[in-house]
């Protein structure tokens, strides 16, 4: 099957690709093998400083690498500019603190010497999404490849243009040659990646019903997975939030990437003190929101990434509707060229909506108003997915606590939830297991191995013995 890349903004087709057949790709990973068995021996020093080119080469090129983020699946152009520039942070972060995560850690025991040796598993297969083309994969693949992995490359198919722009990155910036290859296939055929002995760990980020399937896949074949999959993030305001600033957060939380995120802020979650006048403000300014080309360095709001993702969105929204949930901005494609859709804001959503349960991946702001902050908890939780959250709140004291209340991978107090190279990233319960960024990231794909010493000591006689017998 090819791939196409299609202009969403336009709905021209930009390049076609052709798929690749079981026998090319069958090649490919025994050559990405081949050179991962050569890289595992590659001095540290050596992998950070491949790493630091890979980062400047992704400044040097920022312009054309935002462009084709723009043209592939709408993202708006300084969004996708800021997106490469985070791809280069991360390899900064690695290059510099790689080698020290990567240090033996000696532990006390009865030998004479006892240490755990982190040491990489071979040849690590990424399924990747569309909606952060370059930084989901480069948040993978730069630390798998300071540990001393090599990684081979499933992306979305909407984004082939993008995917083999990273190989080249990584192949200009010195690494060794296959080392990191991106796989022109489709969905059908990571099945036969991941039963392959060349490969030896899979990580996903995508949707739960992908994560489901190759962890089932990953565990028929006793391969190590990590799995990043939906959001339904909670973003709670108590009565003394500076609501200002919340609002402000809220906006770009939901709306950055066309709400496209997996960490975007998607169920407002409102006490009474608060929920008029929150609503209202964030009702003017979502609605002055501007709606354009995505190239426009004036465009806030660009199109959805896919057709067919609109039309899920939409069906989710009129179905909420329908259900008791009220339109209160928006909630309809926009009538223009490309796949547009308004930004909206549906109010009063309770449990008998889909929009309580379901994620919304697009720009649709979810309400649901709380009889009191306990509760604003409890319906944070309500939720199959565990991915990000936020609370807000000026008793910072009081918001720390409640934070640890919330089943979520992290809590962001007065923040808007991120990934961090700094931090470990994951989430629990349906959003997935397993952990990128941090050190926690670094050492998801290596052996923490055990290596224990005993000097043996002999007196002359035992010595003579061994001698004769020898």
């Amino acid at each position: 099957m090819p791939y196409v890349s299609l202009n969403p903004t336009t709905n021209a087709i930009l390049k076609t690709f052709p798929g690749w057949d079981s026998g090319r790709l069958m090649a490919a990973l025994e050559r990405t093998r081949r050179a991962q068995m050569e890289w595992r021996h590659t001095e540290l020093p050596a992998r950070a400083r491949l790493l630091q080119r890979a980062g400047d080469l992704l400044l040097e090129r920022r312009g054309e690498l935002a462009a084709l983020i723009t043209l592939e699946m709408g993202k708006i152009l300084r969004e996708a500019r800021a997106e490469v520039e985070k791809c280069a942070i991360a390899c900064d972060y690695y290059a510099l603190h790689g080698a020290d995560f990567l240090q033996q850690e000696p532990i006390e025991t009865d030998a004479g010497k006892s240490y755990v040796a982190y040491e990489p598993l071979g040849t690590v297969l990424a399924v990747m999404p569309w909606n952060y083309p370059l930084w989901q994969v480069f948040r993978f693949a730069v630390p798998a490849l300071m540990a001393g992995n090599g990684c081979v490359l499933k992306h979305a198919s909407n984004v082939p243009q993008c995917a083999l722009a990273i190989e080249a990155v990584f192949r200009d910036a010195g690494f060794p040659e296959h080392l990191f290859t991106t796989l022109l296939i489709d969905a059908g055929q990571v099945a036969d990646v991941i039963a392959s002995p060349h490969v030896h760990a899979v990580t996903l980020t995508g949707s739960e019903l992908a994560g489901r399937t190759v962890a089932a896949l990953a565990g028929q074949h006793l391969k190590k997975c990590v799995l990043e999959l939906g959001g339904s993030d909670a973003f709670v305001v108590l009565r003394d939030a500076d609501l200002e600033f919340a609002l402000q957060m809220a906006v770009a939380s939901r709306f950055q990437n066309c709400g496209q995120s997996c960490i975007a802020a998607k169920r407002f979650i409102l006490v009474p003190e608060i929920a008029e006048t929150f609503l209202e403000m964030l009702r003017q300014r979502v609605d002055a929101l501007k709606m354009g080309d995505p190239a426009d360095e004036a465009t806030q709001i660009g199109p959805m990434a896919r057709l067919e993702l609109r039309e899920e969105l939409h069906r989710q929204v009129t179905d909420s509707i329908a259900q008791g949930a009220r339109a209160l901005l928006g909630c309809a494609p926009a009538a223009r060229q490309g796949v547009f859709y308004q930004p909206s804001i549906l109010d009063h959503v309770t449990p008998k909506a889909r929009a309580y349960h379901e994620e919304l991946f697009g720009p649709v702001a979810v309400v649901i108003r709380a009889p009191d902050e306990l509760d604003a908890i409890r319906i944070a939780n309500d939720t199959p997915f565990g991915l990000g959250s936020s609370l807000w709140s000026q008793d910072l004291d009081r918001a720390e606590r409640l934070s640890r209340d919330i089943q979520a991978g992290c809590t962001f107090i007065n923040g808007m939830v991120k990934s961090d190279p700094r931090l470990p990233f994951g989430g629990i319960k349906a959003s997935g297991y397993g952990r990128e960024l941090s050190y926690h990231g670094l050492r998801e794909f290596t052996n923490a191995k055990t290596i224990w010493i005993r000097a043996l000591r002999r007196d002359a006689g035992e010595r003579r013995n061994v001698d004769r017998r020898h």
